[in-house]
């Protein structure tokens, strides 16, 4: 039994609006790095019951794909309350997936939406 969500432009928003932690893995079944990245997501989203990982295959979804501008695969994105805090392509270690999801909890989304309030002020009208 897999603990990620197969995410599509049907599910999609009502999945990433319906949780306020959730881990998305942009992937495609011919791509090298993807495939040796999955059993270290799945092992991340077992370590990590409370939070929900979701996966995209940018070949089966390509507005998902080209709707985040997507360009090289596997990106990981995290969205807390809705804000993507992290979206970076290329496959993570297990390590490195753990400590950028313990920083990923730590983030104190108030400071966040205060500095995304601020950066959007300040952008030229």
């Amino acid at each position: 039994m897999t603990s990620t969500v197969e995410l599509t432009k049907e599910n999609f928003d009502e999945t990433v609006s319906g949780n306020e932690f959730v881990l998305i893995d942009f992937w495609a079944s011919w791509c090298g790095p993807c495939r040796s990245f999955a059993p270290v997501y799945e092992k991340a989203a077992e370590d990590n019951p409370d939070l929900v990982f979701g996966k995209v295959d940018t070949e089966a979804q390509p507005e998902l794909a080209a709707a985040f501008e997507i360009q090289s695969i596997p990106t990981l994105m995290i969205v807390r309350d809705q804000v993507a805090v992290y979206a970076q392509p290329g496959a993570l270690p297990a390590p490195a997936l753990e400590d950028l999801i313990k920083q990923a909890r730590a983030l104190d989304m108030d400071e966040v939406r205060k500095s995304i309030a601020a950066q959007q002020g300040q952008a030229p009208q």
